[in-house]
């Protein structure tokens, strides 16, 4: 992992602001979900992108009908009709 050089101390709430700069080449805004987990000593943080209910990718997922389904499986899902 590189370091950015950039140190942030955590509030008495157990929150961190991750830079304007980070947040910007990630494409994070506002109330966007993030997804935080441990792996081994290292807190890791990713913006959250959800999984397709029927095959798991995350690439080009779309809500279809309150369900995630990428776009492959949504072109399947459209045969069956």
């Amino acid at each position: 992992m590189k370091a950015t050089g950039v140190i942030r101390k955590i509030d008495g709430l157990g929150r961190i602001v991750i830079p304007m700069e980070i947040r910007n080449k990630l494409n994070v805004s506002q109330n966007d979900p993030l997804e935080i987990h441990v792996e081994g000593n290292s807190i890791l943080v990713k913006k959250y992108e959800p999984d397709c209910t029927f095959c798991g990718s995350s690439k080009n997922t779309v809500d279809y009908k309150g369900k995630i389904v990428c776009e492959k499986c949504l072109e399947e899902l459209k045969r069956l009709k």
